[in-house]
């Protein structure tokens, strides 16, 4: 089974800074596998490895992908050949864009089975596995907790609020992986050189059709006021206490 991943550089979060305005400074925030994307860079291995298959790296984004590191912390992960789509214009591309870009790479290449994280790190909007599977035409399946791979299909499961449900998927499909799916592996010195010898395709823009429009307008982005507490505590749970707390939360709204 050809599997491939969807992953993406995003700043790391430990590096994120807070201007006096609100503003987000990534000046000094240095760029990573997003922590979501290491799941799905297991699980495609772990197909890989169940049905003697293939699993590949796919990414879009801006410059960073090209660093040295960080293509090699990818593929010191299982993944066997990278794949990207690189493009000063891709850095803060919207999730339709992103969807786009990757859906028309996709065409270029081989797979039976899509896999992507549940989010990426930094703007976690869960939309783009979705889109992805949607501009495809494919079965798509998010939220998913488990994989079974089969002859033609997968069986998935999906931990829902009150129960699990297990869908069987006809392949091709593209699936969107929850963090409990797996604890992504943590590449040993021999696994980081070999994936120095590992191959690498990267297009352009223009060799994949372009970049579309964007859907979305970012007016702007600000971290969340601090807001202090009220410091009320109730020390029983009586009726009037609850009432009390209820009026309370009502007054607040």
């Amino acid at each position: 089974m050809n599997t491939v991943a969807c992953y993406k550089i995003t700043p790391d979060n430990q590096d994120v800074a807070v201007a006096p305005d609100g503003s987000i400074d990534l000046a000094h925030a240095a760029m990573v596998l997003g922590e979501y994307d290491l799941m799905a860079i297991e699980e495609a291995a772990k197909v890989a490895e169940a049905t003697e298959g293939r699993a590949v790296l796919l990414t879009a984004g801006g410059e960073a992908l090209g660093d040295t590191k960080l293509v090699k912390a990818a593929l010191s992960r299982g993944a066997s050949e990278l794949y990207s789509v690189s493009d000063p214009a891709l850095a803060d591309a919207d999730a339709f864009q992103t969807a786009t870009v990757l859906a028309a790479t996709l065409g270029k290449m081989e797979y039976d089975l899509v896999i992507c994280g549940e989010g990426s790190a930094d703007r976690y909007e869960q939309q783009v596995g979705s889109l992805l599977g949607s501009l495809l035409g494919l079965p798509v399946v998010n939220a998913v907790s488990s994989i079974e791979p089969r002859d033609g299909s997968v069986v998935v499961e999906r931990a829902l609020e009150n129960e699990v449900e297990v869908l069987e998927v006809a392949l091709p499909a593209v699936v969107s992986v929850t963090t409990d799916i797996n604890l992504p592996r943590i590449p040993q010195l021999k696994d980081i050189l070999a994936a120095g010898k590992k191959p690498v395709t990267t297009w352009t823009l223009d060799e994949v059709g372009g970049l579309p429009s964007a859907c979305v307008e970012t007016v702007s982005v600000k971290a969340p006021g601090n807001v202090e507490r009220k410091k009320v505590v109730y020390e029983s749970g009586s009726a009037e206490n609850v009432g009390e707390l209820a009026a309370n939360i009502r007054a607040s709204l």
